[in-house]
């Protein structure tokens, strides 16, 4: 693996097309010589696409002769650990910036726009190819203000995962194809608290994970939204109102405490028969494919998430690599020849066989790729379809997060009815926006 790895990293521009002679001559070893001996800092997660990086980190460090130290850090505290670290000129020097992160960190000028390195020759592999990523992946996570600030790099599709067994034991020959189905007929069928089994978790823990990956997962395919598209509240809509009811007819069928529940329950309440299915990020996969981490492994199967009244609009999840502003111009050269190893075609088969989940449109084109990982082919899919338009792609997030956890959770709870928890987040994010120019004209509503 180390050989090929070594390898490939020293061919990564020499695939150039022939006569290029500019492409030809560029090696990631030449292009890191003045820097090496450079140590830069990164933030990683706790999830497979980082464990799968790391793995192959070693091959990258001695070829530039880079070093790259990482903190793990739980998703929940990232954005903190990061903003905390910008705001007192500390040491991060690679950049996590999750989707509904790329306002804030932009706007701030926490991360360096990549125009900063794409222009120097003598840092840009010719065989960048921006178009070689999903156009929605490098637009989600990486842009904003019409420029590019990060490449993608641990992307997810909301993914429905399911033990198979289960279903069939249930008398399914399959998943459900809606979420009414997943309620009014897989829901009773496998759910059997006498035995700790249930058809579903939905991870809900309060915080990023409830209002993200809870609360907005259950709007879109029920045709509802957070926001307007003027930026106004559309929670009391029929949609919306719809989608959180169906979440709370659902609890029904989900673990007690699900509102505890962050990524790591939920895919062990599946990797460990307590829960039929899950709908999770298509990261997971490798886990739950893990014999010693999943019971399931024989009987996993994996679909799109199901439709709802508004169709299939499945949850668009990940993270894209950028170069921290703060960094010296040293480091800042050292991360962009990391980032773009990192995410590049020339290693994405080492990476997805390590257990990540690549950007590139060119290794799902690969038959035994598609044959061997079977949330590949749902992925790409939903991938290739889009997401809805008003994503909370704004700086005045993580602002709005803390309120939707708040009060999804308690919504989940009962400690509030549905309608009068959607006023009350509606109420409050439009303060917020309000004040950051949203409705004045101020500020322009789409990004």
């Amino acid at each position: 693996m180390k050989t090929a790895l070594l390898s490939g990293i020293a061919g990564l521009a020499l695939t150039a097309t022939a006569g290029s002679a500019l492409a030809q001559d560029w090696t990631l070893e030449g292009a890191a010589e003045p820097y090496a001996g450079t140590t830069i800092d990164a933030i990683f997660l706790d999830r497979p696409g980082y464990r799968a990086i790391i793995e192959l980190l070693p091959a990258f460090e001695e070829a530039t002769g880079i070093t790259v130290n990482y903190e793990i850090l739980p998703y929940e505290n990232s954005r903190e650990r990061q903003v905390l670290d910008f705001t007192a000129g500390g040491d991060i020097d690679v950049v996590l910036v999750d989707l509904v992160w790329i306002g804030e960190f932009a706007e701030n000028g926490w991360v360096v726009p990549i125009s900063t390195f794409t222009d120097n020759p003598d840092l840009t592999d010719p065989e960048l190819n921006l178009d070689g990523f999903f156009p929605l992946l490098l637009e989600a996570f990486g842009s904003w203000g019409g420029e590019v600030y990060g490449l993608p790099f641990d992307n997810y599709s909301g993914l429905l995962f399911y033990n198979r067994c289960m279903l069939e034991e249930a008398g399914f020959d399959g998943p459900p194809e809606t979420w009414d189905a997943l309620l009014n007929e897989y829901g009773p069928a496998l759910t059997h608290p006498e035995e700790d089994q249930y058809a579903f978790a939905l991870q809900s823990l309060r915080g990023e994970t409830q209002s993200a990956d809870s609360f907005m997962r259950v709007l879109w395919p029920f045709g509802g939204s957070l926001l307007d598209d003027t930026f106004h509240s559309n929670l009391l809509s029929d949609e919306s109102q719809a989608g959180l009811q169906f979440r709370q007819d659902l609890m029904a069928y989900m673990p007690p405490g699900i509102v505890s529940y962050d990524h790591a329950e939920a895919v062990n309440a599946l990797a460990q028969g307590q829960a039929a299915m899950i709908t999770e990020w298509s990261a997971f996969y490798s886990t739950l494919v893990d014999p010693a981490s999943s019971t399931i492994v024989d009987c996993l199967g994996v679909a799109p998430e199901p439709s709802g009244p508004a169709g299939r609009l499945p949850a668009l999840g990940g993270f894209s690599l950028a170069v921290a502003s703060q960094s010296s111009e040293e480091e800042q050269a050292a991360t962009w020849l990391f980032i773009q190893w990192a995410t590049s075609e020339a290693i994405a088969r080492d990476y997805v066989e390590a257990g990540g989940v690549s950007g590139r449109t060119s290794i799902y084109e690969e038959p035994d790729i598609r044959e061997t990982y079977m949330f590949v082919d749902p992925m790409v899919e939903s991938w290739q379809a889009g997401v809805p338009e008003f994503r909370p792609r704004f700086p005045a997030w993580p602002e709005l997060s803390d309120i939707i956890a708040e009060w999804g959770t308690r919504m989940m709870l009962g400690d509030v009815s549905i309608a009068d928890g959607a006023e009350e987040i509606g109420s409050r994010m439009e303060e917020i926006l309000d004040a950051e120019g949203y409705y004045d004209g101020s500020r322009e509503l789409l990004q």
